[in-house]
């Protein structure tokens, strides 16, 4: 008979070993179980929705550069260097009257005021880093990482301008418009729908990430410059329009690109939020649609420009294009599928290239053809919300696009028109044809391709 009594304890100590592991993987299942559902603290989502603020905030800033480079390819060479002084001023100008007036003007107190506007006063945090205790609940988010976010969408709005009334306007006046755009017009508007004001509680007014309340903002603005400037000398004889070629298609490209970069951070970070599963996947589809409907609006403007040129495309359309797709989708990119995102960009692409055809039709000059992107395609955009947002209707963007675009173009209009009477908004013929750089800066952005001296100025 064998004896077994001292393989008792090894067989034991096995058993036990083997039940000890069964139940940590027991346990290691309902823990990765409950992970994937699991909230994070206060603390951690303060984090991530304030890093969401700063990165979408920084690409945004960005934006500023994408401006700056489509708009000096866009121009002729002899504006080059005042564009690139006009938007490294616009984002310097909108910053500081934002701080000064105009974020509280959009987001304090407004439902104090009827629901019309916020209070006019200086911003200033809610807490900083030498406080004994940070409240994360408050908010949930750093208060300056929204400050930055929101100011740097003010200045995307003036840089819409920028590019429209290019090569004819005098840079200190478009400072002066600058400010009070970004000071006031801006404020006033926005605080209709994202400050909680009367379009946002009474109609429902839907527009995710500015669609409206910045690019339709910014080409309304645009347009009433435009009419008041006139066109550049020589750009319409007998009535025809006679085409003006920029300083480089190449730079005006590398500004697309960024401007498709920067838009991720315009349109993602709008979310607001990170600080959960939900937030993060949000984001995900946000970014997801931003890239497809731009990737449509090129090929569509590829295709038409194809169209319209007789086999001939052209490449000014198709970078509009994209743009017109980013501005067509900005009003709501995270509702829609991804093939719904595609033929809203695609869609604002068809509309910015005829509007760019329209603009032409009626003598209206806009250099880098701004308006049609922006105002245009802006407006398609807001209008298609309730396609894929059952929380939209169509009154209520309706009613939105009316009331902003008839505030912003009326104001900028009177704006524009005491600009004219009392500075001026143009250079003379004189200085208009030897160019912006050296009639305003006294040098060139190309000096080995341009004059060395200036004519004298018509008397």
């Amino acid at each position: 008979m064998t004896d077994y009594t001292g393989a008792q304890p090894s067989l034991r100590a096995r058993a036990t070993r083997l039940g000890a592991l069964a139940l940590a993987a027991l346990s290691f299942t309902a823990l990765a179980s409950e992970s994937a559902f699991a909230q994070v603290s206060d603390e951690t989502a303060y984090i991530f929705n304030t890093l969401l603020f700063l990165i979408g905030g920084f690409l945004v800033m960005w934006m500023a550069a994408g401006f700056a480079m489509l708009e000096a390819g866009f121009v002729r060479t002899k504006h080059a260097a005042v564009i690139c002084l006009k938007n490294i001023g616009l984002y310097s100008v909108a910053g500081l009257m934002f701080f000064v007036i105009g974020y509280n003007l959009m987001y304090s107190g407004v439902g104090d005021h009827g629901g019309l506007l916020g209070t006019p006063s200086m911003w200033s945090p809610s807490e900083t880093a030498a406080d004994e205790a940070i409240d994360v609940t408050a908010a949930g988010y750093s208060s300056a990482s929204d400050w930055f976010f929101q100011m740097v969408f003010v200045a995307t709005t003036a840089s819409i301008v920028s590019g429209a009334v290019a090569e004819r306007v005098r840079i200190g006046s478009f400072f002066i418009f600058t400010a009070v755009l970004a000071g006031v017009i801006y404020p006033i508007q926005g605080s209709w729908e994202w400050g909680a004001g009367w379009l946002d509680t009474q109609f429902g007014f839907s527009d995710f990430a500015g669609s409206t309340l910045v690019h339709s903002t910014g080409g309304w603005a645009a347009l009433a410059g435009v009419i008041l400037l006139g066109a550049r000398r020589g750009r319409f004889v007998d009535g025809k329009p006679v085409t003006m070629h920029g300083s480089s298609l190449p730079l005006a490209t590398l500004g697309t690109f960024i401007l498709w970069f920067g838009w991720f951070g315009f349109n993602g970070a709008s979310q607001l939020a990170l600080g959960s599963a939900a937030d993060a996947t949000a984001v995900s589809q946000i970014f997801a649609n931003t890239n497809m409907a731009a990737a449509s609006g090129v090929v569509t403007a590829y295709i038409v420009s194809m169209l319209l040129g007789r086999g001939k495309a052209n490449l000014g359309s198709v970078l509009n294009g994209a743009l017109a797709g980013l501005v067509a989708i900005t009003a709501e990119p995270l509702t829609p599928t991804i093939l719904e995102a595609i033929l809203i960009g695609s869609v604002g692409a068809v509309i910015a290239t005829f509007g760019a055809v329209l603009m032409e039709a009626v003598r209206l000059d806009d250099v880098v053809g701004a308006i049609p992107v922006h105002l245009m395609a802006g407006i398609w955009g807001t209008m298609a919300v309730p396609l894929t947002n059952s929380d939209a209707s169509f009154i209520g963007q309706a009613v939105g696009v009316g009331a902003i675009g008839a505030f912003v173009f009326a104001t900028s209009f009177v704006l524009w028109l005491a600009l004219k009477v009392t500075l001026g908004i143009r250079l003379n013929p004189d200085e208009e044809d030897v160019g912006g750089d050296l009639s305003e800066l006294g040098h060139s952005a190309y000096p080995e391709f341009t004059p060395k001296s200036t004519p004298k100025p018509a008397e």
